[in-house]
């Protein structure tokens, strides 16, 4: 009988991160029980699953990177990210992702407590003088009309960024969808003024060239991870079970080869993943970042291929839960930068600092993912 793989994670820890393990089996639980065939369903059309972001509120996950001190959970980056690896194994149809690291950086930043979904903007905002926005148009902003404020970074007539919260009554929107039939609206930005405490000095880990976007890619590449184990576990498991000339089919010494090849990418993207996680907050992470949502995308397609090859037709039934996940593996791969984007900036960053520092900076990501939260000199 086929396994799916363990995680690659205690392969990148020196012990088991028990907290980790528990964070994800309970919000396993949790999800399992809100993000039903029928929730999915329904929020393929349309329909925002008000009573799963209700529960994932209820247990405080949005607040999972915020300091206990500003109001939050607390939990350092690589158990957060357990959080989102399980959103991306169950599909939530709602942005889990972007209220966790918006009101993350908008804490960072120093900005009062949020309430409700949040929404980031990768676009760049501009202010027309001091705090009015300037007109300007945004588009693929996920989950807009579901969230009461959109995170984006404005910049001044002068040159100076800033991160500003735009309230739900400074833009409007035009519907649009991805390919997994998430919300990825165009906002109309006006000329509205914001308030005194909904522009602030952009935070550190935003001043780099890739801003909101880095923070967006480190979300997809850790949904991603963990749809890829959900597509995994599924092509297993029907594998087992469908039977063909006698015996399960996943007895043919070719479909063992298929999802091997499977298996061995969904385990490096996971991989890379947990390391950008474990980079955070380091001078690592846009490197972490970078390879991680690169790797994952390259490995999102294949898993997805694979995993519907041994499903066959079934896969593509609207019966059949697969489809909700590698519909949501095509669209994020290309958002928030794909592979072939981040791949470029990885060759810059490595050219940037000359090939005499690639070295130590892979051995500092592998110490970062084993725990050694120092810095490259």
């Amino acid at each position: 009988m086929l396994h799916a793989p363990a995680s690659p994670q205690a392969d990148l820890q020196s012990e088991p991160n028990d907290f980790s393990a528990i964070l994800a089996e309970q919000t396993d639980r949790l999800l399992a029980q809100h993000v039903t065939p029928a929730c999915l369903k329904a929020a393929d059309g349309g329909v925002f699953p008000a009573a799963a972001w209700e529960a994932v509120s209820d247990a405080w996950l949005p607040l999972a990177l915020v300091p206990e001190a500003a109001g939050g959970v607390g939990l350092d980056a690589p158990a957060a990210a357990q959080i989102l690896r399980r959103s991306g194994y169950h599909a939530l149809p709602a942005p889990l992702a972007e209220t966790m690291l918006g009101l993350a950086l908008w804490s960072a930043a120093g900005g009062a407590a949020v309430e409700g979904p949040v929404s980031l903007a990768t676009g760049l905002l501009r202010l027309a003088s001091g705090t009015i926005l300037a007109e300007g148009t945004m588009a693929h902003v996920p989950w807009a009309g579901a969230a009461g404020h959109v995170l984006a970074i404005a910049e001044a007539p002068d040159g100076a960024r800033h991160l500003a919260l735009l309230p739900r009554a400074a833009y409007t929107i035009v519907p649009r969808r991805n390919l997994a039939n998430e919300p990825r609206e165009t906002l109309h930005i006006g000329t509205a003024p914001l308030g005194p405490d909904a522009l602030l000095p952009l935070p550190a880990p935003l001043a780099g060239p890739d801003g909101l976007m880095l923070f967006g890619a480190f979300a997809r590449a850790q949904q991603m991870a963990g749809a890829m184990e959900r597509c995994l576990d599924l092509a297993v498991a029907y594998a087992n079970e469908r039977k063909q000339f006698g015996k399960p089919i996943g007895r043919f010494q070719a479909v063992q080869q298929m999802l091997a090849v499977a298996a061995g990418e969904s385990a490096a993207a996971g991989a890379a993943a947990q390391v950008a996680a474990a980079a955070w907050n380091t001078d690592q992470f846009p490197l972490a970042v970078a390879i991680a949502k690169a790797r994952c995308g390259e490995a999102a397609g294949k898993v997805a291929e694979i995993c519907h090859q041994v499903h066959g037709a079934m896969g593509f039934t609207q019966e059949h839960v697969l489809h909700f996940i590698t519909r949501r593996l095509w669209a994020w791969r290309d958002e928030c930068g794909n592979d072939a984007h981040w791949q470029e900036r990885i060759g810059r960053m490595v050219c940037a600092q000359g090939g005499a520092a690639l070295w130590p900076r892979l051995v500092a990501l592998r110490a970062a993912a084993n725990g050694d939260r120092g810095t490259q000199p």
